[in-house]
């Protein structure tokens, strides 16, 4: 071989190394091209950035003969808002929300079949999302209305999509404390559109937080409503897999006992249920539809579906069932990216989709961050938020928890009212020696410590179910205690005046809320002695300043002005 031909060779190897790089390079571009980045769950668009993106894609897709959207204001309709009460404006906006309750709908996804290309199911998908938002839309302007933060994201919505249609049985998973705040009741609509005999089932997650006098008064309200529903523990069966005995905080207020549908379900009770209901669905399936997807009703296996808003412990159980770690788990809403299929056996398959934040009137922005639902690190008006806790959340188990003492209510105030939110923090950062760079409390870190105990369950709270006599029954006696006292005080200050001790406490409280008076000088203690030769200071001389102004009798000062005495003696001469 030649000189020649060895050149042509390394010419050829280093043409191929540069063609396989171009491909690569080219790969990139399209796949970038197709908008394929990491997904990310957007319920806020407050950037430029998004608004510009929203504005493109809505030119991209709509054409000009598209309808404009009536966006007029009727100013009457304005004015007369204005004018109504607190109370008369909260029952326009019930009736409000009774009237758009059906527009208030998850995104569905359009038809299609195998025979569609890429590009037409990605327009058809993009074409009804964004008449979904422009419904949305129409509702945020209304102004008797209050539409909460809910995902925009497509790509998130998606994966909804692809999980409903695969499984047989759809778990959507609840916080027990508030089971119906993260109920979706048209995800369950949308579920039986696609295939009837479709069921849902309600896992009632964290069902340790609650006694079993609640859990009975829930199982009870499901029943009623025909909701299919199991109390579970993620927390509890993740313990009992690494064999610790983790005891429930309400197990000694539970006097009643538990029946089949109060006990909290095990892991291989929940498993053996999961298929259980999951093979009578797609049984079902066969009897009245022998024809129809024939391939996937032959197979055994069938697929379970987990759906549920962020934070509630989806992918917690996830690997509670599984038996190890398989998925991330984190107090951050928003970690799961993508749906997830784990195979437990060869005929139960699970499958992990990413949380989703549903539409709804029912809350406030400050209610989803306390429940978990928006992030925390990204809240900015701390103080409603803890505001939440402070509500629902009865004085003395604040106090229990954290070992502080709240600012009672003044005198003019109920005496039953709960605790405000700025003096909770104020409370609390005292207690804890947080102080900001400022000097002021550091009210940040202290408001996002109380709500992750909130989420955690450490402050003990629960919802109980509507429609009931007692409606809180149990919290309403927690608070007893409290109001009594308070009314006691109050009767004993009426008889006989207000008395020095609670005047100054009243002023106390006051400074805390206006932030005066936040840190108390400590006193400074003396050093003991460790040493004898350290003691050998000289003691220092004190100043006589009795030249200084004072004033007399009369509030007039005087100056006393000393002279040197005069020599009078004989000089001496040397």
């Amino acid at each position: 071989m030649g000189k020649n031909e060895k050149a042509g060779l390394g010419r050829a190897l280093v043409k191929h190394h540069n063609q396989m790089v171009q491909q690569s390079k080219d790969k990139g571009r399209l796949y970038k091209n197709q908008q394929k980045n990491v997904l990310e769950s957007i319920t806020d668009v407050n950037d430029i950035d998004a608004v510009i993106e929203q504005a493109d894609e809505a030119a991209r897709l709509f054409s000009a003969d598209n309808p404009i959207p009536n966006l007029l204001v009727d100013r009457d309709s304005s004015s007369s808002i204005s004018d109504l009460t607190p109370e008369e404006r909260r029952e326009q906006q019930k009736k409000e929300e009774a009237l758009h309750a059906s527009s208030l709908r998850v995104p569905r996804r359009p038809p299609w079949n195998a025979k569609m290309t890429v590009e037409e199911l990605d327009a058809n998908e993009r074409q009804a999302f964004l008449v979904w938002r422009r419904t949305l839309a129409s509702l945020e302007e209304n102004e008797k209305l209050v539409l909460t933060p809910f995902e925009k994201n497509l790509d998130i919505w998606r994966q909804l999509w692809r999980v409903v249609e695969r499984s047989d049985l759809l778990v959507m998973v609840v916080d027990a404390r508030d089971p119906l705040f993260y109920r979706c009741p048209d995800l369950e609509e949308y579920a039986r559109e696609i295939d009837e005999h479709r069921r849902t089932l309600l896992l009632v997650n964290k069902a340790d937080l609650l006694p079993c006098s609640v859990r009975d008064k829930w199982a009870k309200y499901f029943r009623l409503h025909g909701i299919l529903f199991v109390f579970w523990s993620a927390k509890a069966a993740t313990a009992a897999l690494e064999g610790k005995m983790l005891r429930f905080p309400t197990e000694m207020e539970n006097s009643l006992q538990e029946s089949d549908d109060t006990k909290i379900y095990g892991r291989e009770e929940l498993l053996a249920r999961l298929q259980s209901e999951a093979e009578e669905i797609a049984m079902t399936r066969r009897k009245h539809s022998p024809g129809v997807n024939v391939s996937r009703n032959s197979s055994k296996s069938v697929v379970v579906g987990f759906v549920g808003y962020p934070n509630v412990g989806k992918s917690s159980t996830i690997n509670a069932l599984v038996g190890e770690k398989r998925t991330g788990v984190t107090s951050t809403p928003g970690k799961t990216k993508h749906f997830q299929t784990l195979i437990i056996s060869d005929e139960l398959t699970l499958c992990d989709c990413p949380g989703l934040v549903f539409p709804s009137f029912t809350s406030s922005r400050y209610e989803m961050i306390a429940s978990g639902v928006l992030p925390i690190d990204r809240m900015t008006e701390h103080r409603e938020a803890v505001q939440v806790v402070a509500n629902r959340v009865p004085r003395h188990a604040i106090e229990d928890v954290y070992k502080i003492t709240l600012p009672k209510p003044k005198s003019y105030e109920p005496q039953s009212r709960p605790p405000l939110g700025s003096e909770l923090l104020r409370a609390y950062c005292a207690s804890r020696g947080y102080v900001a760079s400022s000097g002021l409390p550091d009210e940040t870190r202290a408001a996002r410590q109380i709500l992750k105990d909130y989420i955690d369950g450490k402050l003990p709270h629960f919802q109980m179910p509507p429609g009931t006599s007692d409606d809180e029954s149990i919290l309403s006696g927690m608070r007893e205690s409290d109001s009594s006292d308070c009314e006691d005080g109050r009767d004993s200050e009426d008889e006989s005046g207000p008395s020095l001790e609670h005047v100054l406490t009243d002023l106390n409280s006051f400074d805390v809320a206006n932030g005066l008076g936040l840190e108390k000088v400590a006193p400074v203690k003396k050093k003991p002695a460790n040493a004898s030769h350290k003691q050998h200071r000289k003691p220092q001389r004190k100043k006589d300043r009795s030249w200084r102004v004072h004033g007399d009798g009369d509030g007039m000062p005087v100056v006393r002005v000393f002279h040197k005495p005069v020599n009078t003696g004989p000089m001496k001469v040397g």
